[in-house]
């Protein structure tokens, strides 16, 4: 399989016409058909449904389009990688962070690396623990920050000293929103909105020491944003940590959090055994120095 009649593939499918991609790919119509009759020929597989004037992908071709996309990320990664051998450092530093107070000592970290490696970029992904460490085990993030525990087994880390603490947001008009901690009792009286993470729902159970099942847990999700418009409805209040809360503060919401207590730390981690471009070992090095300083 080639890159380039993936590239093909990938055009078709987002134009969803022959025509048009074709235009666009500067080749032949007969000639972009043909490419992606051998495609589906080589794969053994239907990759499109073809209509009069437009076409559409099969399941396998999503699955295709899904796949292609990021080999051809990385692909593009590998290549600003290998343009780093020049006497000046550039290329681009790909990093992953969880929505937390992380974020702010990220951005500051990024801003004073830039003014001495001006040409070094970054490709900034935020996403929960679990989409992120699929991306850096698919070399698609040179770095992510994410909450603890992480697989040792699996990565490297720096642990970093930037502390949350779990709790529910609450509007402010709700009788408990001036409360100073909430209990496991009032949990169960209301409507719940988790993260989908299973790690993070044993640790729920763990912590506040009763099962799913006791809990009106009605909404799972990957990220707050949308959990903050089932709250702003009254419809299910968030179970979170604070930083997820304060890096977009609303002074219509309180943060509440649990008792007894829970807190957790991040970590900076990247996979074992993977050859880290320069732009990116040295912004560790400044990481590792702005820590001890």
């Amino acid at each position: 399989m080639e890159l380039r009649v993936l590239e093909y593939f990938i055009m078709v499918a987002k134009e969803g016409n022959i025509t048009r991609a074709a235009e666009r790919l500067h080749i032949t119509q007969p000639t972009l058909s043909r490419q992606l009759s051998d495609l589906e020929k080589e794969l053994n597989a239907q990759l499109f449904i073809r209509g009069k004037r437009s076409i559409v992908l099969t399941e396998s071709g999503q699955l295709l389009m899904q796949r292609a996309q990021e080999l051809m990320n990385l692909v593009a990664k590998t290549e600003r990688d290998l343009s780093e051998s020049n006497n000046q450092l550039t290329g681009t530093i790909a990093i992953g962070c969880v929505e937390s107070e992380a974020s702010r000592t990220l951005v500051r970290w990024m801003k004073t690396f830039r003014l001495s490696q001006s040409c070094v970029d970054f490709d900034l992904v935020s996403a929960n623990g679990d989409d992120l460490r699929e991306k850096l085990d698919r070399g698609m993030l040179d770095l992510a920050i994410l909450l603890e525990p992480i697989e040792s087994a699996k990565y490297d880390s720096i642990r970093l000293d930037i502390k949350e603490r779990w709790g529910i947001l609450l509007p402010v008009n709700h009788p408990y929103a001036n409360n100073e901690y909430i209990n496991v009792e009032q949990l169960k009286s209301l409507p719940l909105s988790l993260s989908r993470r299973s790690i993070v729902q044993d640790e729920m159970e763990r912590w506040l020491g009763v099962s799913r099942d006791e809990l009106n847990i009605i909404v799972t999700q990957n990220l707050l944003t949308n959990s903050l418009l089932l709250l702003s409805e009254g419809i299910a209040y968030p179970l979170t940590i604070e930083g997820a809360f304060t890096i977009r503060p609303d002074d219509k919401i309180r943060f509440v959090p649990f008792y007894p207590e829970r807190i957790t730390k991040h970590v900076l981690a990247w996979k074992k055994n993977q050859l880290l471009n320069p732009a990116t070992r040295l912004f560790l090095q400044f990481i590792n120095n702005a820590l001890e300083a």
